[in-house]
This record gives C-alpha cells, structure tokens and sequence, in this order.
C-alpha cells in the first residue's frame, strides 16, 4: 500500500483509542513527506536535530514537528523555534537548557519525560524514582519557558510480547498515579507516548496516547 492508504489505516485504528499519529519520517525524503501531508496528516517526527532542521522549511507552516531521539543540550538551539513536542527529556540540564532557548525566542516549548521501561542498556531515559524527584525537584519549579504534556516509553526491541506489555502497563500506572499527585506549575499529564509500528497496538491497548510509526507508513529508510 501507498503512504495515503497507509496513513488512513493507522488513523481508523487510532479513532477508537483517540490517540495521535505520529509519522515518523526520519530518513525520508521531504518529497514523501509532502505526500503524507496531503493526506492530512499534520504530525511528524525526527530523530536526528540536523535532519528536523534542514527538513523544517520545506513543509507548511502548520506542520507539527516532533523531536523523538535523544536530544544533547548543544542541539536545542536550532529546534527551539519551532518545535512543537521534544518527547525525549531525560535530565535537569537538558530542560533547563530547553528552558533557556525558549526564553530566548519568547516561547514555551512544550516537552514529554522519557522514562526508562526497557532492559536494554542503549535506551535513555529517567527511572522511576528519578522522575518522582525530577517532578518535585525545585529546579524543575523555576523553569517558565517549558510545559512538561506527559510521559514517553520504548519497550524492549523483543518478541515477548507479555514483556512489551508489561512495560508499557508499568509506565501506564505511574502516569496515572501522576495524574492523581498535586503538580508544579507547568507539569501535566496528558500524553502519553508509547508504541512504535512493531508494538503499537499493544501501547494503544495499554493507554497510549500518541504512536510513532515510520516503517508501517513509508517503508524501508532511504536516505543514509
């Protein structure tokens, strides 16, 4: 099937759980990308700062781009002003970095704590109890220039899919714990980001409220 057909497919299967799609077109040509826009999706994510930037100016202005991979502190600078969604805040010094590049444009950037769900040691993200103390913590409290919208997961790359399940629910639970506590200012919970195109139906099953999926919709990567 074409990006058009793919694209319909994942928006019907998402309609029941209202969640996003979030295309992901890292690698992709801004050609393919421009197809899948002309399909109505406004969504799409990016891995690699270089790549989100050099793409950015060659959509529509009502493009929405999200930042997905793993984000260093000296690559914020050239996304802050326009980023719609960093989903991969993992560390104080990474958003008070956000922090300072969106008072600099005079925006808040709205940002998802990436938690560590996997047993995998080359995923990112906060532990459990880190993200309690990141929360609370005061420096968090102070920052005015970014909005934390939720939580972001990746399972383990595996076939055990009980395993990929439990991942998934174990993140589920502590976000809906979150929902329940008392948050600073500029926190909320309201997304959930979980599920790639080898395990989103499982994610959507456990409460996703976003899915990124790139292969399912434009194929094998292209650009190198």
């Amino acid at each position: 099937m074409g990006i058009k057909n793919n694209i319909e497919k994942f928006q019907l299967e998402l309609k029941p759980y209202a969640a996003r799609l979030i295309a992901v077109s890292k690698t992709h040509s801004t050609e393919r990308i421009r197809e899948a826009y002309q399909t109505g999706q406004r969504i799409f994510g990016e891995n690699k700062v270089q790549e989100l930037v050099e793409k950015q100016p060659q959509l529509p202005l009502d493009t929405a781009w999200h930042l997905i991979g793993h984000l260093q502190r000296n690559k914020v600078k050239p996304i802050a002003p326009f980023v719609s969604l960093i989903h991969s805040v993992d560390s104080m010094k990474l958003l008070e970095e956000i922090n300072k590049q969106g008072q600099n444009h005079q925006r808040v950037i709205h940002c998802l704590l990436q938690v560590y769900i996997a047993r995998e040691e080359t995923k990112f993200g906060l532990s459990f109890s880190e993200l309690q103390q990141f929360i609370q913590s005061p420096e968090l409290a102070s920052l005015k220039f970014v909005m934390i919208d939720g939580l972001m997961g990746m399972a383990t790359l595996t076939d055990n899919q009980e395993q990929i399940r439990n991942e998934f629910r174990s993140l589920k639970k502590v976000f809906d714990a979150l929902k329940q506590q008392s948050l600073p200012p500029f926190v909320q919970m309201n997304e959930l980001s979980m599920g790639m195109s080898a395990d989103y139906k499982i994610a959507l099953e456990e409460g996703s409220t976003m899915v990124r999926i790139g292969t399912a919709i434009f194929g094998t990567r292209e650009l190198t």
